[in-house]
């Protein structure tokens, strides 16, 4: 017979990962209202920041009043992924969008398939296996060329080059840039980024390519417990946002 947890050691576990109280939850329904905003019985719900949470899809607003309705004791905002960055997008993304798009602009600056193995030749090849496709659609859209090194010694691209990834991440708005911004820092390439939100690679191959370095030493080494635990973790973050990206797309 399982033994359920008493209301002592529900308030024992209701702590987020800054091992703050989590808030009880206070409502008895999630519903969407006019224009696609989350409503607890029948009350706007509001960002951090005061505004209302309004979702741009039908779509993604049912899965985030299902985030909502799937609390049960506590309100976990570990367990909301899609209210987090729905969140993050109303409150920030048109506060701070120049510096998004500045931060952006920067990691281009720097970007990760820009920057090949030497040696060996099994890992110049993944890396080309892996890059160089994404590299070639990336300038061809951008209509620009980008200079590639060997090592970790830095070149600069030309201002040109950085420009034009601005002005494509300028293209989306709020919802749109914080997924980008995101995936740009989770991948450690805006290139990767922007490929993935265009939709002109895949799921599996923007995730390949952002960890090409990382599994071939795992190849060779193997995975320690806490690493296996940092890479589920990023997992579960790239997929989120890739799901809340899809639902934004639907109508």
């Amino acid at each position: 017979m399982t033994d359920f947890p008493s209301e002592e050691k529900l308030q024992e576990l209701a702590r987020d990962r800054f091992n703050r109280p989590l808030p009880k939850k206070f409502y008895k329904q999630a519903t969407i209202g006019p224009d696609n905003a989350v409503l607890l019985d029948g009350r706007a719900v509001k960002t951090p920041m005061k505004a209302s949470l309004q979702l741009p899809s039908q779509a993604l607003a049912e899965a985030v009043v299902e985030e909502w309705n799937a609390q049960v004791t506590f309100i976990n905002p570990a367990t909301m992924p899609l209210t987090t960055i729905a969140n993050t997008a109303i409150d920030r993304a048109v506060s701070e969008r120049v510096n998004i798009l500045a931060e952006i602009k920067q990691y281009a600056g720097s970007d990760l398939i820009c920057y090949r193995a030497a040696s060996p030749q099994n890992l110049v090849e993944l890396q080309n296996a892996a890059w160089n496709p994404i590299l070639t659609e990336a300038e061809a859209a951008l209509g620009n060329r980008f200079l590639m090194a060997e090592g970790i010694v830095h070149v600069a691209q030309h201002e040109a080059t950085l420009q034009a990834v601005y002005t494509a991440a300028e293209h989306y708005g709020p919802f749109h840039l914080t997924i980008l911004f995101n995936l740009t820092t989770l991948t450690g390439s805006s290139l990767i980024a922007l490929g993935l939100v265009a939709g002109r690679i895949s799921v599996e191959q923007g995730w390949t390519a952002a960890h090409v370095d990382e599994d071939y030493q795992i190849a060779q080494w193997g995975l320690d417990y806490e690493a296996q635990t940092r890479r589920e973790g990023r997992r579960s973050d790239y997929e989120g946002l890739l799901r809340f990206l899809n639902l934004l797309q639907q109508r």
